[in-house]
């Protein structure tokens, strides 16, 4: 199986699939960094701000949702695999506010792999996998974490 090959793939790709969803838009989210195992996203301040002045939660939940989603759907359209991507449930915890940049990282979460999903994928024509997102801070610590399980669909040809 190979990974997201660069950047610059990723740029191609994820750059349209984000300007076609408005809240993407709204939010002024962009692609920072893809390696194939990891996808982040970022977003200003400004348009995602609350009443306090720190992140709005909504915008935490966008953000780390649509970093998993990106990296299942990157992943699945560098090995050339037409699918639907949705994310079936997921759990979010608000640990700090965020008060400048917003970023997330996507991974895949502990115990999960590419070669199950695939496979999955292959034989039935749906495969599950849990990612885990993460909106870090300077100092390492997590200001928001998202636990999510995405379900990709073959689409019908």
């Amino acid at each position: 199986m190979k990974p997201v090959p660069d950047l610059a793939f990723a740029h191609a790709h994820l750059d349209s699939l984000l300007a076609a969803i408005p809240l993407a838009r709204a939010m002024q989210i962009a692609l920072r960094d893809c390696d194939g195992e990891s996808l982040t996203l970022a977003a200003p301040l400004a348009p995602n701000v609350n009443d306090k002045g720190c992140a709005f939660g909504g915008s935490l939940a966008g953000l780390t949702t649509l970093a998993g989603w990106g990296l299942i759907a990157l992943k699945l359209e560098s090995l050339g695999l037409e699918c639907e991507v949705y994310v079936q449930d997921s759990t979010i915890r608000y640990l700090t506010p965020v008060w400048g940049e917003l970023v997330a990282t996507a991974m895949l979460a502990e115990g999960e792999s590419w070669q199950t999903f695939l496979e999955a994928l292959a034989a039935r024509g749906r495969g599950r996998l849990r990612l885990a997102c993460r909106v870090p801070l300077a100092d390492g610590k997590d200001a928001c974490t998202l636990d999510a399980r995405f379900v990709a669909v073959r689409a019908a040809n």
